[in-house]
């Protein structure tokens, strides 16, 4: 299901949503949310204005986006409606248990940086919220004719919840074949040294570490269930800030970033914690963020 919102010169979460669809054997669901009426009716027929004004909106938005999915690829069936709500998140939540949806994909706000992920306030109450997985696309995000996932990667920290998240991208690329990579990311900040340490002391610490990284990466792989993918690599990415972390990993197009939910977050819903919310936004990617 896709949560799309008119009248913006980006396409991206269209581009993203057609491309998951394709890889999936999917069709979608495109869904544009218009404000809803006041509950009782107003002196002077103003309700009824506004009623003919989301009904103008509506329309022109399941306009827009059949005529935009078409032009993407007319191939991937899509149903496009607009459903009144409180607001914009509120009604994909509620589309999205109606229907049993497999994912919802939403776009990255205007106010992000082109080619990175954004967190507008409607991605950030699905992503606290959200029972099935969200996918995000960077702003602009343009896929290419005909093309599909062709490799996840899954930010994998070591634990418990962060294996299910490994599980849940083998899924993925079992059912797309694509490739499959586990990346665990560390930010090593700002050195200090003490006077009864050594310089390079910080760089031993960080190689012990990436080899328990490696050790960790290795019996999660081990654990995961047939049918496995075929193509399996496991990294581990280090840098000064999360954005350097992240540069240091080779990206490609067609690549999906597969990141896991906090240890806080109930049992059943999505819900980020700080560590995974920092690789979202410095993900030059489309992000899935599973449960």
């Amino acid at each position: 299901m896709v949560g799309f919102v008119p009248g913006k010169d980006d396409r991206a979460v269209l581009e993203l949503a057609v491309m998951l669809a394709r890889s999936d054997g999917d069709d979608l669901r495109i869904v544009t949310a218009a404000p809803s009426r006041w509950p009782t009716p107003l002196a002077g027929g103003t309700d009824r204005e506004y009623a003919d004004w989301a009904q103008a909106y509506g329309d022109a938005a399941v306009a827009e986006a059949t005529a935009l999915v078409a032009d993407i690829d007319p191939q991937v069936p899509a149903r496009v409606t607009w459903v009144q709500g409180r607001s914009a998140s509120s009604v994909l939540l509620a589309q999205a248990e109606k229907h049993g949806v497999r994912a919802v994909v939403v776009g990255s706000g205007q106010a992000g940086a082109y080619g990175h992920v954004f967190i507008s306030s409607t991605v950030d109450v699905l992503l606290h919220s959200a029972e099935v997985p969200v996918a995000i696309a960077p702003r602009g995000y343009d896929a290419p004719p005909g093309a599909t996932v062709t490799r996840a990667t899954c930010a994998f920290r070591g634990d418990e919840r962060s294996l299910r998240t490994l599980h849940a991208a083998s899924e993925v690329c079992a059912r797309t074949g694509a490739a499959l990579r586990i990346a665990t990311f560390a930010v090593r900040g700002r050195t200090m040294f003490p006077h009864e340490t050594g310089p390079h002391d910080e760089d031993m610490v960080t190689e012990a570490w990436a080899e328990q990284a490696g050790v960790l990466q290795a019996e999660a792989l081990a654990s995961l269930p047939d049918p496995r993918p075929d193509d399996v690599q496991a990294v581990v990415a280090t840098g000064r800030t999360w954005q350097a972390a992240m540069d240091r990993l080779h990206w490609q197009r067609g690549d999906l970033l597969v990141v896991g939910s906090s240890r806080t977050g109930l049992a059943t819903r999505l819900f980020l914690g700080s560590n995974a919310t920092k690789i979202l936004r410095t993900s030059p990617v489309p992000v899935l963020a599973v449960p």
